[in-house]
């Protein structure tokens, strides 16, 4: 008889995975209605029982995101972004600028890149908060300060484009 049961068992695990989740809840109450009377048997099963289900919904949530993933994924190639042309104009730099980063008229994206260039070579950034960056003699002129954030960086270049 002690087979039969775990057979009962077997069988309504492999099924309540399958359903929804309303068609889980039926089963999960007939099966407590007979395991009643065996509550040695049961104290041991129920937990084996209750982890199954957590790990089928577990297994559920993330098939919902990679779906979301996917539509945006698809919603993305559709629609073909173009550079802003203000950020690929060539802009002169000032003289203060120029002693850091060069001379020649170049986009504002690279003028940052160089920035980052000089700033990692000379070893400017603050060793506990690498947010912030120490200027040493020539980004003091570009800066006017002796320290600032990675945030403020743009736009203290932006007033030595022109």
């Amino acid at each position: 008889m002690a087979t039969a049961k775990k057979a009962v068992k077997k069988t309504a695990a492999k099924k309540s995975p399958a359903k929804k989740a309303p068609a889980k809840k039926a089963p999960a109450k007939k099966a407590v209605a007979k395991k009643a009377p065996a509550k040695k048997v049961v104290a041991k099963k129920a937990p084996a029982k209750k982890a199954p289900a957590k790990k089928a919904v577990a297994k559920k949530a993330p098939a919902k995101k990679a779906a979301v993933k996917k539509t945006a994924a698809k919603k993305a190639p559709a629609k073909k972004r173009t550079p802003n042309a203000a950020f690929m104009k060539p802009l002169t730099p000032s003289a203060a600028l120029a002693a850091v980063i060069g001379s020649s008229p170049m986009p504002r994206t690279e003028v940052v890149s160089k920035m980052w260039v000089y700033i990692k070579k000379h070893n400017l950034q603050d060793k506990v908060n690498k947010r912030n960056i120490n200027a040493d003699d020539k980004l003091k002129a570009v800066f006017g300060k002796a320290q600032v954030t990675m945030f403020e960086l743009a736009s203290l270049i932006g007033k030595h484009l022109h």
